[in-house]
């Protein structure tokens, strides 16, 4: 899922957590004494700070420990629960920051405007050994900003005791589940979240194969922020498709299907299709659910429903207080296969690093079917510009899926996003 704005009061909690550094999930306690300023020079030069979220943060601490002991320093790793990439910046800017991060790639755009991050140092050998899809996601201004470790795109899962065979079209997966409902096996047709605000994510690939695009791409792949898609006839000739799927149309998207029940109406058996990514699997097998795992299908005779790749990755701070230690750790310790499948198994995501995936694959098949669903995807922009569109764009898909007009919606939605990338 993706990352949206909180509250004041939620980002000042986790800002106050960060910068208290070892109170946030680190079990670190700090000295009684007030140090003096040599020492605490000394204490900064021996110790590795590193801010991950909850899961990474436990998956890190056996390897971090290892790391420390091999280069003789102190390796501290403190969960940061909310608003990373905010607290992130903010604590950077204010000399309290990590040394290493972990996080989103389409932080990257965001994180070098903010001179937060410093472009990683890898060998070719250890490139050649990454995702080429997942490398593509952390380069930013044709330099590599992370150290990619897993990979998320969505993919349809579906439940094979009510859909054996998996649907070419989205029109096809409405005609299923028209049959389902009419049987009453299922009370939904789709289970794809869009909520009162939308979700601009998780549209992406109906939005895609109706011909919209956010950013054009140059012949190097990378995002043109000067070209925006929102708003233009592409958009509108997109909207007015994904209205045809809406409340006025066949209902297979509806603003009931929010972001906290889309997996749980799935797993209670009230539809038979999902769309959601890796994260959602754990749930599916807790329902003991039989499920499979396909490509997002596009609209009838329209282009390939391209999911958004995300990358997870290591960042080296650029104002950390270790910087040589730090690029060594996220260069030559994250690329390793037991690091890469220790964050698997944390959460069970593709591995950006073809050893651990190829270690991982023959016990979960699920992984090369993610990968397959993502074949067509594209790289979540990690441009700046980037985080104009959510909101806008999200809240005209609730509109249109809620029966507003299209053509006026989109284009509203178009200048909003234009007057705000200015």
């Amino acid at each position: 899922m993706r990352i949206r704005p909180t509250g004041v009061a939620g980002v000042a909690a986790a800002l106050t957590c960060a910068l208290a550094l070892a109170g946030c999930g680190g079990s670190d306690k700090n000295p009684s004494s007030n140090p003096s300023a040599g020492e605490k020079a000394d204490a900064a030069k021996s110790e590795l700070v590193i801010w991950a979220d909850d899961k990474r943060s436990a998956a890190l601490k056996p390897f971090a420990e290892k790391f420390g002991s091999e280069n003789g320093v102190a390796v501290k790793v403190q969960a940061i629960s909310k608003d990373q990439q905010t607290t992130f910046v903010t604590a950077s800017q204010q000399g309290s920051g990590p040394d290493v991060m972990v996080g989103a790639h389409d932080w990257i755009g965001n994180l070098v405007q903010n001179g937060a991050i410093d472009p990683v140092q890898l060998a070719a050998e250890q490139t050649s050994g990454l995702n080429p899809n997942a490398l593509k996601a952390v380069t930013f201004n044709g330099q590599t900003y992370g150290v990619p470790y897993a990979m998320e795109n969505l993919a349809l899962i579906r439940n094979t005791d009510l859909a054996p065979e998996a649907p070419k079209t989205i029109e096809a997966l409405v005609s299923q589940a028209k049959a389902l409902k009419a049987a009453k096996k299922v009370t939904e047709t789709l289970c794809l979240q869009v909520g009162q605000n939308g979700d601009a994510y998780h549209l992406y690939p109906l939005y895609s194969s109706a011909g919209g695009y956010l950013f054009g791409q140059g012949a190097n792949g990378d995002y043109d922020p000067k070209d925006l898609g929102v708003g233009k006839p592409e958009s509108v000739a997109a909207f007015k498709k994904i209205a045809t799927l809406g409340e006025k149309g066949s209902g297979a998207l509806k603003r009931s299907i929010t972001p906290e029940n889309s997996i749980a109406t799935f797993t209670g058996k009230k539809c038979a299709f999902l769309v959601s990514g890796p994260w959602a699997i754990t749930d599916v097998k807790k329902a003991n659910i039989k499920y499979d795992i396909s490509p997002v299908p596009g609209f009838d005779g329209g282009q390939p429903a391209r999911p958004f790749l995300g990358v997870q990755s290591f960042y080296v701070a650029s104002k950390g207080k270790n910087k040589a230690l730090a690029q060594e750790f996220v260069t030559n310790y994250v690329t390793t296969p037991d690091l890469a499948v220790a964050l698997y198994q944390a959460e069970p995501r593709p591995p950006a690093l073809t050893a651990a995936f190829d270690q991982v694959k023959g016990a979960d098949a699920d992984l090369a079917k993610f990968i397959d669903a993502g074949k067509d995807g594209r790289p979540l922009p990690a441009i700046p510009e980037m985080a104009a569109i959510w909101d806008p764009f999200g809240k005209a898909e609730a509109s249109v899926v809620g029966g507003a007009d299209p053509d006026k919606t989109i284009t509203a939605a178009g200048k909003t996003i234009s007057a705000a990338i200015k």
